[in-house]
């Protein structure tokens, strides 16, 4: 199988992932908090593993800083102060966490981690 099809098989199936974590399991607070963080950042991986074949761990750095960025956003409420509403406060989101950060990291290693294994095949 060609690496960028492995890769759009991945974004699509994790961001259906993400939708049913979003609208099902809004409720089960561990899941969406944590593990739909831990996702996000796979599935942005992914996405841009479609693209361009990114070297695995300047990518996986880049994806993290970029998600770290969001996160800070949230501190300094960037949407309220954006007058956000709808799916665009849902992207950039609303509460900045630590434990974000963690599962940001954590899903990079997971996404890199992946990747490299990958390549030997």
């Amino acid at each position: 199988m060609h690496p960028r099809f492995f890769y759009l098989i991945a974004t699509i199936t994790l961001f259906l992932i993400e939708v049913l974590i979003a609208t099902t399991l809004k409720h089960y607070t561990f899941i969406r908090a944590t593990v739909g963080d831990l996702l996000v950042v796979i599935l942005i991986y992914c996405f841009m593993k479609i693209w361009y074949p990114f070297e695995a761990k300047k990518l996986a750095i880049g994806v993290f800083i970029f998600a770290v960025m969001i996160e800070i956003s949230q501190y300094f409420h960037l949407a309220n102060l954006l007058h956000l509403h709808g799916i665009g406060r849902i992207i950039l989101g609303t509460n900045f966490s630590f434990q974000d950060i963690a599962m940001y990291a954590f899903g990079c290693w997971i996404a890199y981690w992946g990747d490299k294994r990958l390549q030997r095949y």
